[in-house]
């Protein structure tokens, strides 16, 4: 099946004159027709318009998955406005403030539950007129007599018809939406992309598989991840095909249910979903939950996090689907590369996208040759523009030639198949030698002991680094810490053994069960700060 349309909007304008009874999406119980999904959209860029949304106006989109969030987000592409989905999770003013701020969000349109976030920053960001609910508002909300808290739908279903959008066309090179990245490193990235940046990475990715107009997809994934966005909703509506919508991930009997009874073949999903699915892939036999949810599903896609060697095989023997590993980041719209049925090799991402260049450099930004480890750097039309509002940042992120510095370690096979090492800044220098922290967390994620770890560099107050091992413990197993340092000690040459060891009831994670390094990497020098403070003290108290 072959795209092609330019812009979003357009994509999905001729999906719907080409299958305008077909389903576009499953969510909340009811089927909605291509044409039923246009016409919503079409009255809520009317209704936008009538409130002052132009083009290239910003837009905050903070909800849980829902098919307002697709019919929102399609609104604002055909104004030519720009949708700025934020991570429904986040609640703390600050980070609010900043990102509403810093992408000089116009409007944001939420779910009631989430207006306590909104409704009392609305006063301290000048640019931002109206908060729109897309269901009743709170009483609590209500009290606040702020005329410029509006419900959502009915303002959409009584908005009169204005012939003034249909003359608004947005173009190819047009800004579509800023991500703000996940902020692991520090203050969260607002990533542009345009319209040409995430069609050309669907166009790409649908050229890497064989998609079927018979294929129904599964988005469980948070539509404020790009991930979920291309690949569970440009994708598959460009394509005029089938989307099953839910709007949590728990339970999970919900959406496995949903899966067999309206014949998803295609799941995308992040590796920690698939762990517990091949942990309880048994008791899905058992139940016949197996036959029924994935009866249909001809293949599954794993993205987001390094997916675990044991979890794969786990899942492909039990449940007999293969699960396919990709390569991708926010920046890159996000697909880069990817196995695939026909092309696959078992620990690596895959092999890049049609169109989508990948090389290794090092660290002058020269390339270096087939299997030898070095930065991953990407170039395409799928690759962003930049960060919205931060032109150094975005400088930084570019070599010389033009090639996007994803900031990942890895190497590239004889096949042209890639392999990820690490990301660079989680390289550790112990007395000049380059430890790649990955490399030892897989290590020691092969302990039986171990349920999951992290491996960071912490400052030794000599301009090294030591390691420091954050780990929790299989639940119902006995671990003994005499025998798994003996493991490290049999496994682990010994500038690459962590110096010191802190056992955890959980690691501290983003929405996306992402491990947030950052945090622990904080913890960890203020321990040893504090430490250094106590010895300091006691020295101090021996003297006197």
């Amino acid at each position: 099946m072959n795209i092609n349309s330019t812009d979003l909007y357009t994509a999905l304008t001729a999906s719907a004159y080409k299958r305008p009874e077909a389903t576009a999406i499953v969510y909340g119980g009811k089927h909605w027709s291509y044409h039923e999904l246009l016409m919503k959209v079409d009255r809520t860029a009317d209704m936008f318009w009538e409130h002052g949304i132009r083009k290239n106006d910003k837009v905050a989109v903070a909800m849980r998955n829902s098919i307002e969030v697709v019919i929102t987000n399609y609104a604002l592409f055909k104004l030519g406005a720009v949708s700025v989905p934020v991570n429904f999770m986040v609640s703390k003013p600050e980070e609010l403030k900043f990102i509403l701020s810093d992408s000089r969000a116009k409007a944001v349109v939420t779910q009631a539950e989430f207006l306590r976030h909104y409704a009392p920053i609305k006063k301290d960001i000048p640019e931002l007129k109206y908060i729109f609910s897309v269901d009743e508002i709170q009483s609590s909300v209500a009290k606040l007599e702020d005329k410029d808290i509006k419900l959502f739908w009915p303002a959409v279903e009584n908005s009169s018809f204005n012939p003034q959008t249909l003359s608004v066309r947005p173009y190819y090179e047009d800004l579509a939406m800023i991500l703000y990245t996940s902020g692991t490193t520090g203050l969260p990235k607002g990533v542009m992309l345009t319209h040409k940046n995430i069609m050309a990475d669907v166009h790409a990715t649908v050229l890497s598989f064989k998609i079927t107009e018979d294929d129904v997809f599964l988005c469980i994934l948070p539509l404020f991840h790009t991930l979920a966005w291309t690949a569970n909703i440009v994708l598959p509506l460009s394509l005029g095909l089938k989307i099953v919508v839910m709007a949590n991930i728990t339970p999970a009997s919900a959406w496995l249910h949903l899966m067999g009874k309206e014949r998803v073949t295609v799941m995308i999903a992040v590796p920690q979903l698939y762990s517990v699915l091949a942990k309880e892939a048994k008791g899905l036999k058992k139940l016949y939950l197996q036959y029924w949810a994935f009866r249909k599903v001809r293949f599954c896609i794993s993205g987001a996090a390094p997916l675990n060697k044991e979890t794969q095989a786990h899942f492909e023997k039990q449940l007999d689907l293969p699960i396919l590993e990709g390569y991708g980041l926010t920046e890159t719209s996000p697909i880069v590369s990817v196995n695939t049925e026909a092309n696959k090799k078992s620990g690596s991402v895959g092999i890049n996208l049609p169109y989508v260049k990948i090389r290794i450099t090092d660290d002058d930004g020269n390339e270096l040759p087939r299997n030898v480890e070095g930065e991953i750097c990407v170039k395409g039309d799928n690759v962003f523009h930049g960060y919205y509002n931060n032109p150094q940042a975005s400088a930084d992120a570019f070599d010389k030639d033009g090639w996007f510095r994803t900031g990942d370690v890895g190497v590239i096979d004889n096949e042209g198949f890639l392999f990820i090492r690490d990301r660079k800044k989680d390289m550790i220098i112990i007395k000049g030698l380059k430890v790649f922290s990955a490399q030892v967390e897989h290590v020691i994620n092969e302990y039986p002991g171990i349920e999951e770890c992290a491996v960071i560099g912490v400052p030794d107050g000599h301009g090294g680094e030591f390691i420091k091992l954050y780990a929790v413990k299989k639940k119902g197993e006995d671990f003994n810490e005499a025998d798994f340092r003996k493991f490290l000690k049999n496994n682990l040459d010994n500038y690459k053994r962590p110096r010191d060891i802190e056992f955890m009831e959980a690691l501290p994670k983003n929405s996306l069960r992402k491990i947030l390094k950052k945090d622990l990497r904080k913890a960890a020098v203020e321990k040893l700060k504090k430490q250094e403070a106590e010895a300091a003290a006691k020295k101090a108290e021996g003297r006197e």
